[in-house]
C-alpha cells in the first residue's frame, strides 16, 4: 500500500478572484475537488503538489512550506494550531 499524500490545505481558504487560486495552497477549486476524491491517485497528487508549489512566490511560498511541513510532522497546519491556541 502506498503512503498517503497529505493534502496541501493549510487552512487559509480564500480564493484570489483574479487568478482563481487559493491564497493558502494555490489550488483551483477543481484541484481541491480532485484531492477530496478518494479515487484520485497518489501519482496525480504528487504531480499536483509540485504544480501548486511552482505557482507560489515570495511570502506565500515561505508560509506554505513552513505550515505544510508542520502539518506533515504534527498533523495540523500552523494556521489551525494558532487558531486553536487562542
Amino acid at each position: 500500500m502506498e503512503n498517503k499524500i497529505i493534502s496541501p490545505c493549510i487552512s487559509i481558504c480564500r480564493t484570489d478572484p483574479v487568478t482563481g487560486y487559493c491564497y493558502g495552497c494555490a489550488r483551483t477549486n477543481e484541484e481541491k475537488k480532485m484531492w477530496k476524491d478518494e479515487s484520485t491517485s497518489n501519482e496525480w497528487k504528487s504531480v499536483n503538489l509540485k504544480v501548486i508549489i511552482r505557482r507560489m512566490k515570495g511570502w506565500q511560498l515561505e508560509t506554505f512550506k513552513e505550515s505544510y511541513d508542520h502539518k506533515i510532522n504534527h498533523g495540523i497546519s500552523l494556521f489551525k494550531k494558532k487558531l486553536i491556541e487562542k
